[in-house]
């Protein structure tokens, strides 16, 4: 398999099953020798920016439109497109997790997500690809991997990260259901003041959590803010339900 250059920098040109093999191998050796989930998902995830034409990538847990954490970001500009994402409710990893399907979006400029794309027009992102973390009928997330150039995947680059994908599934499976070290609830919740201030609503106004949420994003967009960072100063009481424009 050849590989292009990306970021200044050469990708294993020679990154077969083996490799993935190995990679599966060593992460599963870890967390059954005490290594944590977290660990073994930052492994997985520098692994793919090694043997992918990629810059970075990020590993994401849902339970559909209201229920999702961001787990690991290989870099602060993963972490802010989870963050983007999180805040407008929409963007690669919502569309492959719904679909089920890789999303693969080798430029920017012309995605299904204007809002999102305009939101990130700043960072160093040209291209997305979104990858459903599923094991049959179970939907557990998404991984998202950027690159800082517009450009697409080979096939065979899209096989090997498919492969990639299936051992974070594998681990977070292993997690999940105990069948490796390690505990389900020991995964940190990157969102926990989204879900009270969304608790917050509820209560005061009898909502929905799903229309409490997209309160929540519709003001965090409108001022031009995260949604976490609305949410905590709600939490905090530096500012009132009533602020959000509600009833």
């Amino acid at each position: 398999m050849r590989c292009g250059l990306v970021g200044g920098r050469r990708p294993v040109v020679d990154a077969g099953d083996d490799a993935v093999r190995r990679i599966r191998e060593t992460v599963l050796d870890r967390l059954r020798d005490g290594g944590t989930g977290l660990e073994a998902l930052g492994r997985v995830c520098h692994a793919c920016v090694e043997l992918l034409p990629i810059d970075g990538a990020s590993v994401s847990v849902m339970t559909g439109f209201t229920g999702r954490e961001s787990l690991y970001a290989t870099d602060e500009v993963a972490a802010r497109i989870e963050a983007v994402q999180f805040s407008l409710g929409e963007g690669p990893c919502f569309q492959a997790f719904d679909t089920r399907r890789p999303v693969l979006a080798p430029d920017l400029r012309t995605v299904a997500w204007p809002v999102f794309a305009a939101e990130i027009a700043a960072e160093p992102v040209g291209a997305l690809f979104g990858f459903p973390l599923v094991a049959g009928a179970i939907s557990i997330g998404a991984m998202d991997m950027y690159r800082r150039a517009p450009g697409w995947m080979s096939a065979e680059e899209v096989g090997l990260a498919l492969r990639l994908v299936d051992v974070v599934t594998l681990v977070l499976l292993g997690l999940r259901h105990g069948g490796v070290d390690g505990a389900w609830s020991d995964l940190p919740l990157s969102h926990v003041h989204v879900h009270q201030a969304t608790g917050v609503l509820i209560a005061a106004f009898d909502l929905p959590p799903e229309q409490a949420l997209a309160r929540l994003r519709g003001y965090a967009f409108a001022t031009g803010r995260l949604v976490d960072d609305v949410a905590d100063d709600l939490v905090s009481q530096r500012i009132r339900p009533e602020d959000l424009g509600l009833p």
